[in-house]
């Protein structure tokens, strides 16, 4: 079992990797996609409002779907569905095209979005300790390579179809035969096991409720940053444009460096301290950026934001895990709508506040919101018959586990 959660585990990394290669691609081109299909300002709301809703409408369906089907196969299939529908954004040339295909890529990206971080809680599990930030990593390392693209793809004035045909191309066989390899783990569905937060392998919503609230929390900050923190820099720190597009490059850097280092942390000193120190970091990024004489020290509080925010989204998904043993596809699936939540809630907000007051007070609530994790906080703590602080299995027991229901 051993070879096979580590083949299991690679391949997961590698679909992480291939949605945030998709997701940096779809929403770092979006003014290309409102100049293709005479998208009005008015009306480009409406459509980005609508795929985070689809998602969520994936995301629960995904719940039901898993009781039928193993979360690996509404993954292997959900993926290729995100990619082909990012291709039809840049195929078509009439609206009904454009709402077509990005109503296809939100119900796939919530369905693929549910089944990645089902797989990944069941396979931390297995491991017997915490490995759930490297699979976040992955996603923010392909969000950088795909942002890098369509940037090459902006700059040399690619046709949105020509610019997404080469990348689908690859990517889309490389994921299918990536699928392969993936592990659903004994133990992860209902029913497996018993935890503190359930009730007959079901799922107690007043448990999982503080999980849910950090997920929103988490991106609110997350939407701020990459909504507003171009306009940010040029409006209100008199940055020039090309400047004004380095605080969201160096916040994506630095959540996979935190991403790709948080696991060892976790490991060294739990879940609740890596929790709570990222909060505290993410909310001294904001009042850095809040209170910024100029553009590069704005850039400097992005730069600490991204590290200290990067560990919540993971570290959560791993946390409902351990609350929910027997069901920890539900609990997974219902919390990944919080994400959406969050997202829808972030970029209005903000945007509302610095509209109607100023942009520097705007950026307190998410510094607010960010510091409230921290009465959360013991939420991520696990109990005393799960893995976790002082209680993960040794390192020359980390794998090999699944095969006996956990």
């Amino acid at each position: 079992m051993t070879d096979e959660l580590r083949r299991g585990r690679a391949s997961l990394a590698f679909a992480f990797l291939v949605q945030g290669v998709t997701f940096a691609l779809l929403v770092t081109r979006i003014p290309a996609i409102q100049d293709r299909y005479g998208i009005s300002d008015g009306l480009l709301p409406v459509f980005l409002a609508a795929v985070p809703i689809l998602a969520g409408a994936g995301s629960v369906g995904t719940e039901q779907l898993v009781k039928r089907v193993p979360p690996s196969a509404v993954l292997r299939w959900s993926q290729p569905v995100v990619l082909l529908a990012l291709l039809g954004v840049g195929a078509g040339d009439a609206l009904w095209q454009a709402a077509v295909a990005l109503g296809a890529f939100g119900l796939a990206v919530g369905a693929l979005d549910a089944s990645m971080n089902m797989l990944g809680v069941s396979l931390q599990r297995a491991y017997g300790r915490s490995i759930m930030l490297g699979f976040h990593a992955a996603y923010s390392l392909g969000g950088i390579v795909g942002a890098s693209l369509a940037w090459v793809g902006a700059h040399w004035d690619l046709p949105l179809f020509v610019s997404y045909l080469p990348v689908v191309a690859v990517l889309l066989p490389a994921a299918l035969i990536g699928s392969r390899w993936y592990v659903d783990v004994a133990g992860a569905k209902d029913g497996a096991g018993s935890g503190a937060g359930q009730e007959g392998g079901t799922v107690v919503f007043k448990v999982l409720l503080p999980l849910c609230l950090v997920m929103t929390f988490a991106y609110i900050g997350d939407s701020t940053v990459s909504n507003w923190s171009a306009k940010y820099l040029q409006d209100v720190l008199g940055s020039s444009e090309d400047v004004s597009t380095v605080p969201y490059n160096v916040y994506m850097v630095m959540t996979l460096v935190g991403r790709g280092l948080g696991d060892l942390g976790v490991r060294r000193f739990g879940a609740v301290a890596v929790v709570r120190a990222g909060s505290v970091v993410a909310a001294l990024g904001f009042a850095v950026v809040a209170v910024a004489p100029g553009a590069w020290v704005g850039i400097a509080g992005f730069t600490v934001l991204g590290l200290g925010l990067c560990v919540v989204v993971p570290q959560t998904f791993a946390a409902a895990g351990r609350l929910f043993p027997a069901a920890s596809d539900t609990a997974v699936a219902r919390l990944n709508v919080f994400n959406y939540v969050g997202f829808l809630i972030g970029s209005p907000l903000v945007g509302g506040l610095g509209d109607a007051w100023n942009y520097r007070g705007a950026m307190v609530v998410p510094l607010v919101l960010v510091l409230l994790t921290l009465l959360y906080a013991r939420s991520f703590a696990p109990g005393a018959d799960r893995y976790g602080d002082g209680h993960e299995w040794p390192r020359t027991a980390d794998v090999g586990r699944g095969s006996n229901g956990l």
